[in-house]
């Protein structure tokens, strides 16, 4: 799996790249298509970020996960 630092992360926020990606629990995904995610935001979260401790506040389980595309894997 390819992995991916925080800075590569962050670049993928829907404003300096095409490219929109979460992290959740290490592993990197592409929201780039997801209507959810417009421009990079979805409700009060950001992306290019490691979402991993805001999912307890979300009206959603980890299921939501399953239908996206991983990228790869979230490095120090």
């Amino acid at each position: 799996m390819t992995e991916f630092t925080r800075n590569q992360l962050a670049l993928r926020n829907g404003n300096d790249r095409e490219e929109i990606w979460i992290a959740y629990r290490g592993v990197i995904y592409d929201v780039t298509h997801s209507k959810l995610w417009r421009n990079g935001k979805h409700y009060e979260h950001w992306a290019g970020q490691d979402l991993t401790d805001e999912l307890p506040d979300a009206p959603h389980d980890t299921k939501v996960f399953e239908k996206l595309q991983v990228i790869g894997k979230l490095v120090k």
